[in-house]
């Protein structure tokens, strides 16, 4: 089994990533998860979710993955009984106490073990296996050969960060958000201090933030090593974010399975990838331990992406004509590209935009605005418009 696993934040962004090509999501509760400031999903929402991913044969993975204080665990067992009866497909833990009250309850949950575990080693690996854990969310840092070794002493599913955020301590094993801002980065509230800008006396300012990840290079070779699922991260990430990188990964893995990828194939989804990011990306672990180039010491700068324009809501045959709800700044006279799941991304100059009231307009500058355009080709509901970042054929 390859899967293509992606974050999401909200029954929204559940939707897109799916519809983008996400053979699985993994969400958070509001209580027991570790992105306490994204929305995450209350009981009801988890129902909603798992019963729209299965009826498209899709699955659902929730996280209960906080280091766990005496307080913490008010609630818990309750929360895990409910989980199992909306057949939420399995549960990512991290604290050996959890594992033991799932088994010894007899509550039926397939019990996936998170990143946060840090697993690097196969004997690590068989303790959790013999605890009845059935997949390994291997630690960040695990390299070619600690994948291999694990696969082949175990035979357990293997699941591996492809895409996103890195932490600048060992999988999540850090304590400066607690010490400087008293936000517990272990159950939820990472205050992500090394992306701090610090300022030493007589000293240029500096930062130690981790570059993000980005294995496009080495799925072909991730997939021999023995993972089975290639996990996105990014649950506080938009929809345009999670459309174009799902997107990206789940034609990268089409086109391996199907043995057609070529390098020009590589490097087009390479820069679309680093494109819809706002930190530069490297491979990190997996073929070298990360250097000076894998990170940010000296100046940078994240800036916001515009690239999203608008999301289509309607397309009229017969008129040729678009829907779209506005998302970013965009006139006529721009170059522009469509894209989604079911076509092939095109290129249009905008040479008309109507408003909701029919008056032609020459600029869309409100957000949210409901707009039409005229188009001459099909594109389908969710699907999105962006700016004209590059042609393909410019890699070949």
């Amino acid at each position: 089994m390859i899967e293509l696993l992606a974050p999401a934040g909200d029954l929204e962004k559940l939707k897109f990533a799916f519809h983008y090509g996400a053979d699985a999501v993994y969400i958070g509760g509001q209580n027991f998860s570790l992105r306490a400031n994204a929305k995450n999903f209350s009981l009801e929402d988890i129902k909603v979710g798992v019963e729209y991913a299965h009826k498209m044969q899709k699955r659902v993975y929730v996280t209960v993955n906080i280091i766990f204080h005496n307080k913490d665990t008010e609630g818990l067992e309750e929360y895990l009984w409910e989980l199992s009866r909306i057949h939420v497909d399995a549960v990512i833990v991290s604290d050996l106490f959890v594992i033991e009250l799932i088994r010894k309850q007899n509550i039926p949950l397939e019990v996936h073990l998170s990143t946060q575990a840090s697993v690097l080693n196969h004997k690590s690996a068989s303790f959790y296996k013999s605890l009845g854990v059935t997949r390994i969310v291997l630690a960040r840092e695990a390299s070619r050969e600690d994948i291999k070794a694990i696969k082949e002493s175990t035979d357990l599913e293997l699941e591996c960060f492809v895409h996103g955020a890195m932490c600048t301590s060992l999988s999540g094993r850090c304590v400066l958000s607690n010490r400087l801002t008293n936000r517990d980065a272990n159950r939820g509230g990472c205050a992500q201090i090394c992306r701090w800008v610090f300022e030493v006396e007589d000293s240029p300012k500096f930062s130690m933030t981790s570059k993000d990840l980005n294995m496009i290079p080495y799925l072909e070779e991730m997939i021999t090593s023995g993972v089975n699922s290639f996990k996105v991260e990014g649950r506080m990430r938009g929809i345009y974010y999670i459309a174009t990188v799902i997107l990206c990964y789940r034609r990268m893995l089409d086109k391996i399975k199907d043995h057609s990828l070529t390098k020009e194939d590589e490097a087009y989804y390479l820069a679309l990838l680093n494109r819809v990011a706002n930190r530069e990306s490297s491979p990190q672990f997996f073929d070298k331990l990360p250097g000076e180039k894998e990170q940010y010491f000296l100046g940078r700068q994240e800036v916001s992406n515009q690239d999203f324009l608008g999301l289509v809501l309607d397309y009229d045959e017969k008129e040729q004509i678009v829907t779209l709800e506005q998302r970013n700044y965009f006139k006529v006279g721009d170059e522009v590209q469509f894209f989604g799941p079911n076509m092939e991304t095109f290129s249009y100059t905008v040479h008309t935009i109507w408003n909701e009231n029919g008056e032609e307009i020459s600029v869309a500058n409100h957000p949210n605005m409901i707009l039409k355009m005229p188009l001459d080709r099909h594109v389908s509901r969710l699907d999105m418009m962006r700016i004209k970042v590059f042609d393909k054929e410019s890699f070949l």
